[in-house]
């Protein structure tokens, strides 16, 4: 009976002894356990964070350059317009391939382009040296005689050695004769009219020799008609001249 009582005492001791050594075991791994656990955590949460802190640093920066890129682009097209070449005026002239001597009523002999109109000079230019002073808007009243080609116009009547040409300042090649710039009148409003006559007492139909034919006078000092515009019909006031002054 005692014999009993101490083989079960020494199994209970045993069976108490093995649980306290399961339970150390389980305590002991319970730390290398968790410390795992964290040393995982963190290192699982480092790479997620980099990103997440560089990524708005990124974005600012892209978006810093695109603004850049967009200002630079305004202002290149700021300079674009700043430095476009202005639209050139177009040139003031009345082309003609002829320049033809002819004889009209009460003027007698004249000098016409080839779709008839009575040609002037301006006592204000210059013959010698041959030099044009009817620019702008007197250019636009009384446009300077060119021909087609920058060349002399082919001449029926007039005499070749007094014909010539000058350069205008606007790059125009102006005809001339015996020294005399040629220009037309806007007034005259069909060929053979000479409206221009005397206009400021300055303007004159031109002779096929170069000199102003006085053969008509009008009396009075007839005046211009003025600058064509989009609100004027340019319309001559007869052979005594029109509404403005005279260039």
């Amino acid at each position: 009976m005692i014999r009993a009582s101490r083989a079960a005492y020494l199994v209970c001791g045993v069976l108490t002894a093995l649980a306290l050594a399961g339970w150390g075991v389980r305590a002991a791994g319970t730390p290398h356990n968790n410390t795992t656990t964290t040393n995982n955590a963190a290192s699982n949460t480092v790479p997620l964070a980099a990103p997440t802190n560089s990524a708005p640093a990124a974005g600012g920066t892209a978006g810093g350059d695109q603004g850049q890129a967009a200002q630079g682009g305004d202002a290149a097209a700021a300079n674009g317009n700043n430095n476009a070449a202005p639209a050139a005026a177009p040139a003031i002239g009345d082309k003609t391939g002829t320049l033809a001597a002819k004889t009209i009523a009460r003027m007698g002999q004249v000098v016409v382009d080839d779709n008839g109109f009575v040609l002037y000079r301006f006592d204000k230019d210059s013959a010698n040296p041959p030099t044009s002073n009817c620019k702008d808007k007197c250019a636009q009243v009384w446009p300077p005689v060119t021909s087609t080609d920058g060349n002399i116009p082919q001449l029926q009547g007039v005499d070749q050695a007094l014909v010539g040409t000058i350069q205008r300042p606007d790059g125009v090649t102006q005809v001339t004769l015996a020294g005399w710039p040629l220009y037309r009148y806007i007034g005259d409003k069909a060929p053979g009219k000479w409206t221009g006559q005397g206009v400021g007492h300055t303007w004159w139909v031109i002779s096929p020799n170069g000199k102003k034919n006085l053969t008509c006078v009008p009396t009075g000092t007839p005046t211009a008609v003025p600058p064509p515009t989009s609100d004027n019909n340019n319309s001559g006031s007869g052979n005594n001249g029109g509404s403005s002054s005279g260039y």
